[in-house]
């Protein structure tokens, strides 16, 4: 595997532990800053709205002027953008904050783009391999995400939330200088009969809608629970050290299958984990519903993560039979919007959803796009044959 693969696994690991000490602390600061209960995952929703405003530039910019290019201004719009928060809780201003939590959105949906990154060089063969190793980098910041928001509680005397980001700034300063050193692929260089179809004629492709559907609906499920839990935790009395102990083992459960995703891919086809996958995210809504008790949070959000595991890395993998050379950027741009502006509308709902509905009624109301994606994905073809004639 190149060496590069081995680094972007490193970046997406930092990547990964910005995230998730984000989500460890931006709904509980959301509550602490926030008028009205709808308001608590403002911050959280504004980051989303970053990462889904980054999506489509980033990636034509990539296309036209590298990987590298990319991610550095996007590690460079991180630093910025924790400057910012930083400035907010120091305000006490959730506007202000929130336009901080924007910025690191946007840093975010650069940073999205490692996972295609390690594609660009490797062989059809190893594709699924450099998806998984890039996205098990997240078993490191499964450990070190939520250890850093605890320990961060202790580094600034004013606001047990203002050491996280200093946490987070040192993350995106680490991760500007490892993708400086990275020997990542040029540009692709596109002859004039290589001409890119049009969205319309894209998408007249079944493969990729369901693609973008696994990963969007999988994703949004998963950001919806995974946001409401540390409110719904809170309001069952459960102290913080719980909360991100929930949230460390959920992460694991995110990326520690992404050691044998691929060659579950390889086995038994995107199809059939993308499906597996919609099943174990079932599984997770059943035991939410059951109960409250710390286990019943613990083993339902390690199941969330299996579950967004195998419906997020099926879908990037069906996804790479859908477009030609000419046509990356543009659809693995129009991709992460979709995937992304749908988590967003997760992290929107989780805050009023938890409010309005409770923590069981909110668990039984993802059920729905749960099934439509299984229905969606079942009526593929077995997408083996296909895969071998595209190697």
């Amino acid at each position: 595997m190149p060496i590069s693969v081995w680094g972007l696994a490193i970046a997406q690991a930092l990547l990964t532990t910005g995230n998730i000490l984000l989500v460890a602390v931006s709904a509980l600061i959301g509550k602490q800053l926030a008028s009205h209960p709808a308001l608590i995952t403002f911050p959280v929703a504004m980051q989303f709205l970053g990462l889904i405003m980054a999506t489509l530039p980033a990636a034509h910019l990539m296309h036209k002027m590298g990987r590298k290019v990319g991610f550095i201004l996007g590690n460079c719009i991180g630093l910025v953008g924790t400057w910012v928060a930083l400035q907010g809780l120091e305000a006490n201003s959730l506007m202000h904050f929130a336009c901080g939590t924007f910025l690191i959105g946007m840093a975010i949906g650069t940073g999205q783009q490692y996972r295609f990154a390690a594609l660009d060089v490797c062989s059809v063969e190893q594709r699924p391999r450099a998806i998984s190793m890039v996205m098990a980098g997240g078993v490191l910041a499964a450990i070190l995400g939520p250890n850093l928001a605890i320990w961060s509680r202790q580094w600034y005397d004013g606001n047990a939330f203002v050491g996280a980001f200093y946490g987070l700034f040192v993350i995106y300063v680490l991760a500007l200088l490892l993708i400086s050193s990275l020997p990542l692929a040029a540009p692709l260089k596109t002859t004039s009969q290589q001409v890119a179809r049009s969205y319309a004629e894209l998408f007249k492709q079944p493969l990729l809608v369901a693609a973008m559907a696994s990963g969007a609906i999988g994703y949004a499920v998963m950001v919806l629970l995974m946001t409401a839990t540390p409110i719904a935790m809170q309001h069952d009395d459960f102290p913080f050290s719980n909360i991100a102990w929930v949230i460390q083992w959920h992460v694991l459960g995110m990326y520690v299958p992404s050691f044998f995703t691929g060659r579950l891919i390889r086995r038994y086809s995107s199809r059939r984990v993308i499906l597996w996958g919609c099943a174990v995210l079932a599984l997770c809504v059943l035991v939410n519903v059951l109960g409250n008790s710390y286990w019943h949070y613990f083993i339902g959000l390690i199941l969330l993560g299996i579950g967004w595991n195998f419906t997020f890395i099926g879908a990037t993998h069906l996804l790479t039979f859908t477009y030609e050379p000419a046509e990356q950027g543009k659809v693995q741009g129009i991709n992460e919007f979709m995937v992304f502006t749908a988590a967003a509308l997760g992290s929107l709902l989780a805050g009023v959803g938890v409010d309005k509905l409770g923590w069981a009624w909110l668990n039984i109301a993802s059920l729905p796009p749960i099934i439509i994606v299984a229905w969606w994905i079942s009526r593929l073809a077995d997408q083996r044959a296909r895969v071998s004639v595209k190697n």
